[in-house]
């Protein structure tokens, strides 16, 4: 299943061969407008591992050039996720867009000088309806061929803040009449009177993203700018602006530096969930969730919470592999890195998620309780074993119980025999219900003599009623309901079944002291771990079985 191809080392193996560049430089350019998400970790394995494996920097770099949207509470989340994922600092640096605002202007100030930008009175409507269809060529807009001095004018009035939101653009003169939508004079400058979260009000215009990127690329000395797909037939403006801002002749920038190339890789689908960012804001504030951390949302906060580990995650991300094609992978695939992780890793643990009283009636009445030696891990020995008091009352599962049982119920009934794990073998010999009929005590006998010779088809597992712990658990199921979910109606495949909350869970004495950062089997159940907003509490991370097959 696992797939090591990576088209995008493949690229860069050759550059460094060819000597088109001697240090690999790359870096991730998130929108601090949401958090990030499964889909993001693709785009920052590629960046922080190409620049790691052949001995070169990663950058942070915040798109920050749209303010309306952008807030400090994404800018801490994102820094904090992505030194959680890789496991350290960017090796290159944190950077804002922001920070090159100025030179962007100074850049944009060159283009109208070389005859290159011009400022257009065209409304949004006018500037759709002049930029033509796929199969017809656009049309000059009537303010194209202003002159030097009036663009460089009015150009400073839009900076100085003498025009109002939408009364005008800067847009790049390329060619109305190419077949990349994109190349047809795009705006490289709008006017937006809004505080930025870094600048304040310094700024009322703000340079577009596909202006402002390469530039702050160039800038950095990014070598390998690699993002997701959609951003293909954006290449040609890419170039277009590296081309026309940084390569003329004598240009110290061009013998300085190798300057940026984009590279593009097919963006991360999983079923059963979403990755748009809106979706998933209007999730968080419509309610539908608890939060942008809830452990059902595909975001790293959420898989954090949740109990992923980033060796789960990017063992997923390089199963799933990088290419250009467009596919879904399954979320049975992220599950099973985390179970097979976790089979290796987690200490075994105990816990009655619904618990039913047990006496044992025949318990002896010298002892408070039977030390009963349990394994921390079956496969791994040397993990050592813990010791379990054994007491005249403990814990089993409701479920592991009935007194009508369906055929082949290995489990506790009535009259029958059933192993507590690592202890004895218990029989029902009563059962005692309340009086809406439900039963609420077994009163049962232990063979203390001969259990460990003898042979039981069941085998259950228990708690001591004087040493145990209270606590709840959330069990998580996934979000929504279908495999692929797309478009705007997205909400009508919600899981309303995604979380179940147990609050009469008992719990080894032990746990009581478990960090958010361990997780467990709790035998017979599934891996866990504490919440990190909740004490007391522990989430399902994943079950113990699956019908995935990894080599499938």
């Amino acid at each position: 299943m696992e797939n090591n191809a990576n088209f995008i080392h493949d690229i860069i193996e050759k550059d460094l061969a060819d000597g088109v560049v001697t240090k690999v430089h790359t870096r991730f350019p998130p929108e601090p407008n949401g958090y990030l998400h499964i889909g993001s970790a693709k785009a920052i394995r590629i960046n922080s591992e190409a620049a790691k494996k052949y001995g070169g920097v990663f950058n942070l770099r915040y798109d920050d050039t749209n303010p309306e949207r952008e807030d400090d509470e994404y800018v801490r989340s994102i820094h904090e996720d992505i030194k959680w994922l890789i496991g350290e600092e960017p090796s290159g640096g944190v950077f804002f867009g922001s920070d090159y605002f100025d030179k962007c202007y100074e850049f944009a100030v060159k283009l109208i000088n070389d005859g290159k930008a011009y400022v257009c009175d065209l409304n949004n409507d006018e500037m759709r309806e002049y930029r033509g269809t796929l199969t017809e060529a656009g049309r000059e807009s009537p303010y194209r061929n202003r002159s030097v001095s009036e663009n460089l004018e009015l150009f400073g009035k839009m900076k100085n803040g003498e025009f109002p939101n939408g009364a005008c653009t800067l847009r790049a003169k390329i060619d109305m009449a190419s077949p990349n939508m994109n190349l047809r004079d795009p705006a490289i400058y709008r006017i937006l009177h809004t505080e930025h979260h870094r600048q304040g009000g310094k700024w009322c215009i703000y340079p577009l993203y596909d202006y402002a990127h390469p530039i702050q690329d160039a800038l950095e000395g990014i070598t390998h700018s690699c993002c997701s797909i959609e951003f293909e037939n954006h290449r040609p403006l890419y170039d277009w602006v590296v081309e026309n801002i940084f390569i003329e002749t004598g240009d110290s920038w061009q013998k300085r530096q190798c300057l940026p190339n984009q590279y593009e890789f097919a963006r991360l689908n999983v079923t059963y969930t979403v990755m748009s960012k809106r979706y998933l804001r209007e999730l968080v504030e419509g309610g539908y969730v608890d939060g942008w951390d809830d452990p059902r949302m595909p975001t790293l906060c959420g898989l954090r919470r949740r109990g992923y580990t980033p060796s789960a995650i990017n063992d997923f991300l390089d199963r799933a592999g990088y290419s250009k094609a467009m596919s879904v992978v399954s979320i049975e695939m992220l599950e099973h890195c985390m179970r097979e992780e976790l089979n290796e890793i987690a200490l075994r643990k105990i816990a009655v998620i619904e618990p039913l009283l047990v006496t044992i009636t025949n318990f002896p009445d010298d002892k408070n309780e039977i030390p009963c030696e349990i394994s921390n891990h079956p496969q791994n020995p040397e993990m050592g074993t813990r010791i379990l008091p054994f007491t005249k009352q403990v814990y089993i599962e409701q479920s592991d119980f009935s007194d009508n049982p369906p055929p082949k119920f290995h489990r506790l009934k009535p009259d029958s025999e059933v192993r507590l794990m690592g202890a004895f073998i218990i029989k029902c010999d009563e059962v005692i219900k309340d009086e809406s009929g439900k039963v609420v005590e077994l009163r049962c006998t232990a063979d203390f003599h001969t259990s460990k010779e003898r042979k039981v088809k069941g085998t259950i597992h228990w708690l001591s009623v004087n040493n145990c712990i209270d606590s709840i658990i959330m069990q998580y199921d996934r979000l929504f309901t279908a495999e692929e979910v797309v478009g705007d109606d997205y909400k009508d495949f919600l899981n309303k079944d995604s979380v179940k909350r147990y609050d009469r869970v008992k719990l080894e004495k032990s746990l009581e002291t478990a960090k958010t950062d361990e997780r467990f089997q709790f035998v017979r159940n599934g891996y866990y771990c504490p919440d990190s907003k909740s004490l007391g509490v522990f989430n399902s991370i994943v079950g113990l079985k699956s019908s995935f097959k990894p080599n499938a």
